[in-house]
């Protein structure tokens, strides 16, 4: 079976699974088959490759966070399950996928479960971690887990644990997976220590979630949490740590996201003073409903998600590839053209020369020897040409990228510039009106899915 046959059964295969689990989202995979075809037109994908296994279709929710934040504590209350390791120590350095299981038991499956299943949100993600680090592709196993639970809270959801970010050095292909998850995620937990909120202990979480979140079009989906703020009961000082946590985030430039306090009930130890405890107690209920109610919400989110992920892309390809494409042509057809003249003269100069030297400016050549020369001078120029052709589109494409979201700009440009492509057109290779039409019509059908979607949600007419 050929590579692109099989993702079109992979794809077959999602919407069989989406018929089941959630029909709104079957027509969707066709509007992103729509889109790969104008994609691969323009080589800004491969025949083998989609849109579609870019992202997640299934809710996602990650939980990120400094080691000693408990994440882990809050992972095994939602679960209603002992199933995370808990304590003040790193005590797990892999991200691990929760998933629902029907069997009574909990079962970790190795990182090469999430690598090789197309279904999950990991699907060949070695392939990935191996581009940014080399040698790193085949440990999938000591980054990644897989872990089968039986708690009605999973059905429907994936939620990922991730190592604390100061549990070891910061790997570049641990990064590349958090934000392989950050990407794909529904919702993001980002925890942080209240026994330690000054910013100094937060640096490291900081500087890779707070400050990727800010420049985000997305950033809502991002919760940040200040977790066992039972620790400062004694002192009283709920409001005062809470204004400290949330001075260092705002010295970051975050100006956008939810934050929360929380704290384990069957964890913590009341404090004498009752009023104080209540005080504590009532803000930690009040800030777990709502992100229980996120959570819960987050099917309705993936579905806006899955769409506007869809629309983005559009927006790119048209925004950003196709005037990247351009300029890369203009600044190709000015150095070939450069060269054309420069090749042309000193042709036109050398045949003069060897002419003059033979005596043949003195007479007239025979009919024969001019047409001769004048092959050899066209054969010469036209071989030049195309080799220059090749040449300097080979250096300009080497500045371009080849992994951008929405492809790779380097093989769509070397496209452009191929044999039959003439310096004298701007547009890029498969851009046309037929192209446009094309996309037009995706655009409508993203606002059509939109409204159907709002429609189910809100009824501005009072209806």
């Amino acid at each position: 079976m050929t590579p692109d046959k099989r993702m079109s059964q992979r794809l077959d295969r999602l919407q069989k699974h989406l018929a089941l689990e959630n029909p709104t989202l079957v027509s969707v995979v066709n509007h992103y088959r729509a889109l790969d075809e104008v994609a691969i037109t323009l080589g800004l994908l491969k025949q083998t490759e989609s849109y579609a296994t870019q992202i997640s279709w299934w809710p996602l929710i990650s939980i990120l966070g400094t080691f000693s934040a408990g994440k882990s504590s809050f992972i095994n209350s939602f679960l209603g399950a002992n199933l995370q390791k808990t304590g003040n120590q790193a005590v797990d350095d892999r991200f691990t996928v929760i998933t629902y299981s029907s069997d009574a038991k909990v079962r970790t499956l190795p990182g090469i479960a999430l690598d090789n299943d197309p279904r999950f949100p990991f699907y060949q993600i070695s392939e990935q971690i191996e581009r940014v680090s080399e040698g790193e592709g085949a440990k999938i196993d000591s980054y990644l887990q897989m872990k089968a639970v039986p708690s009605p809270q999973l059905k429907g959801k994936i939620i990922i644990d991730s190592p604390g970010f100061d549990a070891d050095e910061q790997r570049k292909s641990t990064l590349k997976l958090t934000d392989h998850i950050i990407d794909l995620s529904d919702l993001v937990l980002v925890f942080f220590d209240a026994r330690h909120p000054e910013p100094g202990a937060m640096q490291d979480t900081l500087e890779h979630l707070v400050k990727g979140a800010q420049r985000r079009n997305d950033s809502s989906k991002f919760l940040f949490i200040l977790n066992q703020i039972d620790t400062s009961a004694k002192e009283n000082n709920l409001e005062d740590i809470i204004a400290a946590w949330h001075k260092a985030l705002v010295q970051t430039g975050l100006s956008s996201g939810r934050f929360y306090v929380l704290f384990n009930k069957h964890l913590a130890i009341p404090v004498k003073n009752k009023t104080v405890w209540d005080r504590y107690v009532a803000k930690r209920d009040t800030d777990y409903a709502r992100i229980m109610k996120r959570m819960a919400d987050i099917d309705t989110e993936r579905v806006y998600r899955i769409v506007g992920s869809m629309e983005s892309l559009v927006n790119q390809i048209e925004q950003q590839a196709i005037p990247q494409i351009r300029q890369a042509k203009q600044l190709w057809r000015k150095r070939v053209i450069s060269f054309d003249i420069t090749i042309a003269i000193l042709l036109l100069v050398g045949s003069m020369f060897i002419a003059y030297n033979l005596g043949l400016l003195s007479a007239m050549p025979a009919p024969f020897v001019l047409l001769g020369v004048s092959g050899v001078l066209l054969s010469t120029f036209f071989f030049s040409h195309f080799w220059l052709k090749k040449r300097v589109a080979a250096s300009i494409a080497k500045k371009l990228s080849k992994n951008e979201s929405y492809g790779n700009i380097q093989h769509a440009f070397l496209k452009s510039t191929g044999f039959f492509n003439s310096v004298f057109f701007s547009n890029p290779s498969g851009w046309g009106k037929q192209t446009m039409e094309r996309m037009n019509v995706i655009h409508y059908d993203i606002d059509r899915l939109v409204q159907g979607l709002n429609d189910k949600f809100t009824r501005p007419s009072g209806e």
